[in-house]
């Protein structure tokens, strides 16, 4: 049972409502079905620029997660999101492999929760979702380079990879996460949801 604590109540937690889940698992299935589609320009990239190009796009991976903590705004987000995207990944398939889609789901999925919690889910700003961004990519950066052997790239190469997979995460994940919610939140959509009425300029 998942709870956080509320504003302005007398309770200190809330459990997770039914449109949370179905939220959650929406963006999760989202992610998996544009995860397809990224695969060809994924390999696209690394044709035309190698593993540099190919980081610009990391950001477009993690942005799933962080978006549905964004809108719901509640502990244990980050794990049932990534837990159900890894899940769903696996059954459609991945050129990357099963292990990766829950490697990968897990390392997201601890930064994101520690990085939360860490502000007592009260910081919702522009400037902590890109921070938020770009910290979630060194830990699966780390898995990755053992599973897919980026070692042999070189020190140089390793290092501009990550710094380029890092600003691809504020921006493609971080800054659009913030561009999505409070658009989405603007519209009407989302007045269920913690983001409703409380997304910060």
């Amino acid at each position: 049972m998942v709870q956080m604590k509320e504003r302005n109540s007398g309770k200190v937690f809330q459990r997770f409502t039914t449109l949370d889940i179905v939220l959650m698992a929406m963006l999760a299935a989202a992610n998996a079905v544009m995860t397809v589609f990224l695969s060809p320009v994924n390999q696209a990239l690394n044709g035309l620029g190698g593993p540099i190009l190919t980081s610009t796009i990391t950001g477009l991976y993690m942005i799933y997660g962080l978006l549905a903590y964004y809108i719901i705004r509640k502990p244990g987000t980050a794990l049932i999101t990534y837990g159900i995207g890894a899940v769903v990944q696996a059954f459609m398939g991945t050129a990357y492999g099963i292990l990766s889609c829950f490697v990968a789901a897990a390392c997201y999925l601890v930064i994101v929760e520690a990085a939360f919690a860490l502000v007592r889910y009260k910081n919702w700003s522009l400037p902590m979702l890109l921070i938020t961004g770009g910290a979630m990519v060194p830990l699966w950066f780390f898995f990755a380079a053992q599973m897919y052997g980026y070692t042999k790239w070189g020190i140089d190469v390793l290092l501009i990879a990550l710094v380029v997979r890092v600003l691809s995460g504020m921006i493609l994940c971080g800054l659009l996460v913030k561009l999505l919610g409070d658009a989405l939140a603007s519209s009407g959509l989302l007045r269920r949801f913690a983001v409703g009425g409380r997304a910060e300029a």
